[in-house]
């Protein structure tokens, strides 16, 4: 019934939500996929939606009955435009919304924290997900990726510090579940992979798969900030050094079973999915 179970994912050409979109329709969810460009795997309604231009908000949630927030990339302030929509969905009939935010970020703090923070005061059903690191950063158009690829180097500031990088498609996963199934009564979910990994144990892992001599070059956040300040805004650079700090410090060094309690199967390690991906490029 297209009105009852129609499930709108914002992002649809971002990392997650083009692993969600194709998992909904394999379980016979009606789905919109909405972005600024859109385009949609087969099956999906593909419709525009630019957080920042209200007036292609309507058409994306036409007769959708939950959604899958992906904040506007790099933006400090998501909460500015996201929850102006979010007060228009709720009003239009939507029953429940799935935050992608991250695990450094808790409610009310910034970015997607505000963004989380308001949506308890907006849904009665709602879930946060807050992902480790993805796997798809050494794959793709992901800076680390591209460095892999052209120098056999990631540079980081986050020395020996360990993350627990996940899978995309375990990320979606946990989505579709939260989307689709009975409300779940975590309303925050902290999502990691199998195994808690230093940037070093992901270059020795790349080049096992490539046959490739791969390193970790260990750097201090004011050379990540001057190197990332070529290829985005300088205020993103400044934050994706500060993390690479907090990652240093021991924030992210930790392993969660959410994944398997959610799914009922074990998230995949790092290996499998460079493998898996690398064969698709």
């Amino acid at each position: 019934m297209r009105g009852r179970s129609r499930v709108l994912v914002t992002g649809a050409t971002g990392t997650t939500a083009r692993a969600l979109v194709p998992e909904l329709l394999r379980h016979g969810v009606a789905v919109t996929a909405a972005s600024r460009h859109p385009s949609a795997a087969v099956g999906a309604e593909a419709v525009e939606l630019d957080w920042y231009a209200p007036e292609t908000h309507d058409s994306a949630l036409r007769d959708a009955h939950s959604v899958y927030l992906v904040p506007p990339p790099l933006d400090p302030d998501p909460a500015s435009v996201m929850v102006p929509f979010l007060q228009r969905a709720r009003l239009q009939g939507m029953r429940r919304a799935v935050l992608l935010s991250a695990s450094v970020i808790p409610a009310g703090g910034p970015a997607s924290g505000k963004v989380h923070e308001a949506l308890a005061d907006i849904f009665e059903e709602w879930t946060v997900l807050r992902p480790s690191w993805f796997m798809q950063n050494f794959t793709g158009d992901h800076f680390h990726a591209v460095g892999l690829r052209e120098t056999g180097r990631i540079v980081t500031a986050t020395g020996t510090g360990r993350v627990g990088f996940i899978d995309a498609a375990d990320i979606a996963s946990v989505a579709a579940r939260a989307l689709t199934g009975e409300a779940l009564a975590d309303r925050e979910l902290l999502l990691t992979g199998p195994e808690a990994l230093s940037y070093g144990d992901v270059a020795e892992i790349y080049g096992d798969v490539t046959g490739r001599q791969t390193v970790h070059e260990a750097v201090d956040q004011g050379s990540v900030e001057q190197r990332l300040s070529g290829v985005m805004a300088p205020e993103a650079a400044g934050m994706l050094a500060r993390l690479d700090t907090l990652v240093g410090s021991g924030a992210e060094d930790r392993v969660t079973d959410t994944v398997e309690r959610i799914t009922g199967r074990s998230p995949l390690d790092l290996r499998t999915v460079l493998e898996r991906e690398l064969a698709r490029q």
